[in-house]
């Protein structure tokens, strides 16, 4: 029997033991994120240098990355989830770009350098905390903010919050409409302690904001209205992920702010990959039309 009883704890053992190395392998393989020394090669052989910037606001650390000219327009740069500053690299060295504005791209709470692992749940709290960056680098020139899937809702809390700060939105594949939230019911139980534990960090973080976004996006409903900058919204009809439905959401509730949408058929969600140019030339001309006398 004490032979048995062995044999069958060091199974569970070794269970435990190649259970746990999947899971850390999991974590290190599902990141979404590049390295510093990995950000410091890409800008190796490029004109214009990337440099990281971090800040501290009570116990969160926000990181970012910074590049061009401090005198041109500013352009920031707002992931989806899960990602990070590193969804945009290739933004951060386009040199059509670059001639007309300086580029941010963040690590929002939870992702990238920026605490990562430990999500913030709060839209609010996540426009307060990124606040700084636009408080930084805003001087006499527009500042657009871009963000892709729930970069979209927390670019538009930031101009209900601080519109004396945001002259233009880009938004890219929002997830912005509550109505049109999927109801995914496995995002309860993931956000439990019992299996938490077993996500990787990013997709830890992703699931925690997403989990209860819906209400805070119903939360956002009468302050739509109050966004008068210019809005861009850049929609796919393929999006399975977003629907395509959140661009009409946008053109109903911007009642105040000039709307410009783009609804392309053969787009799907992950448009900052599949189609760049679009997001290129939707940002250059913003800044144009925002820097004309």
């Amino acid at each position: 029997m004490t032979a048995r009883l062995t044999v069958r704890w060091k199974g569970l053992g070794i269970t435990l033991s190649v259970g746990l190395a999947l899971l850390l392998l999991m974590d290190s393989c599902m990141q979404f994120r590049m390295s510093k020394s990995e950000i410091d090669r890409f800008f190796s052989d490029k004109k214009y240098k990337g440099t990281l910037h971090r800040y501290e606001v009570g116990k969160r650390t926000i990181n970012y990355l910074h590049v061009g000219d401090t005198t041109k327009p500013v352009i920031v740069f707002m992931h989806g989830s899960p990602g990070s500053l590193s969804a945009f690299i290739d933004f951060m060295a386009d040199s059509s770009l670059l001639a007309h504005a300086q580029l941010i791209s963040v690590d929002r709470p939870g992702f990238g350098s920026s605490d990562f692992g430990r999500a913030e749940k709060s839209l609010a709290a996540q426009s307060a905390l990124l606040f700084p960056v636009l408080k930084r680098h805003k001087r006499a020139q527009p500042l657009i903010l871009i963000g892709h899937s729930l970069g979209g809702p927390i670019i538009a809390q930031m101009a209900m919050d601080y519109p004396a700060w945001v002259d233009g939105l880009v938004i890219v594949a929002g997830s912005i409409d509550p109505d049109l939230e999927p109801n995914e019911w496995f995002r309860g139980p993931l956000a439990t302690p019992v299996f938490k534990w077993m996500l990787p960090r990013s997709l830890r973080a992703s699931n925690d904001e997403i989990y209860r976004v819906k209400p805070q996006l119903e939360e956002m409903l009468p302050r739509w209205k109050d966004i008068t900058v210019p809005v861009t919204v850049i929609q796919g009809g393929r999006d399975k992920l977003v629907p395509p439905g959140n661009a009409d959401f946008a053109k109903r509730m911007l009642v105040n702010a000039p709307v410009k949408i783009l609804l392309m058929d053969d787009m799907n969600h992950f448009v900052p990959w599949t189609h760049p140019h679009i997001m290129r030339q939707e940002l250059l001309e913003m800044v144009k039309a925002l820097t004309q006398p």
